[in-house]
């Protein structure tokens, strides 16, 4: 397997990050997972947008997207498969032991590891943990994702896929790798930027081409919502069968396969929407 690492295609055996560097020891990173189907990437320039918008919150130098999409495209060439998770790692480079940062720039990682189609349908549980609305790394992209493992891990153990997290006002908010949405009364819903959730590429494109509205929902709305279903780059639009333990028989419902259909149609038509 090969990667890119600070400007070129190394081996992933032989690839090495220096032990101090900002996004190993505190976590000063962003990153960006894109869907590659035989070598070509979904929705890249949206996913390069955000990056630089996450790395921009965390006060690092913008990417180069000329770069990161010369990268890209290496990686692919080098690895082919069928399926792939494109991961773009950026960080704030080698630094000293502490919170600041130091002189040698950031460091670029490129890397992919070959994946299959998501399953129609998953169960996903509510977690006790809050996303906090109103922190410093709210709405950003960060290798900062300790909390996500943790709750991940948690809906694991209870046969689930997803972990979902309201916020600290008790509001729906998202998945530890994914937007949600709910449907009431026929009409979709998700949660607004404002409630602390990250903006994902899927949850943009999904919204602007079903018309789901943002809404600002209570956490119990998983309670009573007639469908629920989940996006992400490597879910796409995916329903929810369980939540917690709430059945919903038959998903995905109608208006989730509707978004389903739609999702597969539109991204099928334009790779860089």
């Amino acid at each position: 397997m090969k990667i890119w690492l600070d400007g070129g295609l190394q081996d992933s055996g032989a690839a090495r990050v220096s032990v101090f560097d900002h996004g190993l020891t505190v976590g000063d990173g962003v990153f960006e997972t894109v869907k590659a189907v035989n070598g070509t990437t979904f929705a890249l320039t949206r996913h390069l947008d955000r990056l630089t918008r996450s790395a921009r919150g965390l006060g690092l130098p913008d990417p180069d997207h000329d770069e990161v999409r010369r990268a890209c495209a290496a990686v692919l060439e080098a690895n082919p498969m069928p399926l792939g998770r494109l991961r773009i790692t950026y960080t704030g480079g080698r630094a000293p032991l502490g919170s600041e940062r130091g002189e040698h720039g950031p460091t670029l990682v490129v890397a992919l590891g070959e994946t299959t189609r998501r399953a129609d349908s998953t169960a996903v549980v509510t977690v006790p943990w809050t996303r906090n609305e109103r922190g410093a790394l709210s709405g950003l992209k960060t290798t900062s994702y300790g909390e996500n493992v943790v709750a991940l891990a948690r809906a694991h153990r209870q046969g689930a896929s997803e972990a979902l997290f309201a916020n600290t006002v008790g509001r729906l908010c998202e998945g530890t790798g994914s937007n949600v949405f709910v449907v009431l009364d026929g009409e979709i819903h998700t949660p607004p930027l404002a409630s602390g959730c990250l903006a994902g590429i899927t949850r943009e494109l999904t919204a602007e081409w079903t018309g789901a509205r943002e809404s600002d929902l209570p956490l119990d709305v998983l309670e009573r919502a007639d469908e629920v279903f989940l996006t992400s780059t490597l879910r796409d639009v995916q329903a929810v069968h369980r939540v917690d333990d709430r059945e919903l028989p038959g998903a995905p419902g109608p208006v989730t396969a509707k978004a389903m259909r739609i999702f597969t149609e539109r991204s099928g038509h334009d790779l860089d929407p």
